[in-house]
């Protein structure tokens, strides 16, 4: 099985608290996915997140409806939390947030390590090029949040292969 690693990482000028407090409420991720996915949240809220709580969602990409279920597997507040796929789209899907103090702010990091149906093939032609835009929308969506930090207009993301 192929895995892929997507790396991306923010700095925005608020309290690490504030801005995992924002991240530890299910409810605003559908605030930060973009419109065109369609994305809901359909577990009861509010959902208290913790380690073992699973979440399920529903989505359409290019058209077509598509169930997630992600667990909780890891959760370090105000540091880190994991969310795995149970059941969805990906044959692998492991997402860790991770959130740093800055001098002025907080460093927000996500590194995820996927695998698709299809391989190298439906990854090139469909999959990196759609997570990368979702990542970048949650991007600017989260410096419309939290504001921008000073000089940087980047948007870093970034797909790398990760081996068999």
């Amino acid at each position: 099985m192929s895995v892929w690693e997507l790396r991306a990482r923010i700095r925005l000028p608020r309290p690490r608290a504030e801005v995992f407090g924002f991240f530890a409420d299910a409810g605003n991720l559908q605030e930060l996915t973009p419109p065109w996915l369609h994305f809901r949240i359909l577990t009861p809220q509010p959902i208290g997140i913790r380690q073992g709580v699973r979440i399920d969602y529903r989505l359409r990409l290019h058209g077509l409806p598509i169930g997630w279920t992600s667990e909780i597997t890891t959760w370090e507040p105000p540091d880190r939390f994991v969310d795995e796929q149970i059941r969805g789209p990906y044959r692998l899907w492991v997402h860790e947030h991770t959130f740093t103090e800055i001098d002025g702010g907080t460093l927000a990091e996500d590194f995820v390590r996927y695998a698709v149906p299809g391989g190298a093939l439906a990854n090139r032609l469909f999959v990196a090029r759609n997570l990368r835009a979702v990542f970048r929308y949650r991007q600017s969506k989260l410096r419309d949040l939290f504001g921008r930090w000073p000089g940087d207009d980047e948007n870093v993301v970034t797909i790398s292969s990760a081996g068999p």
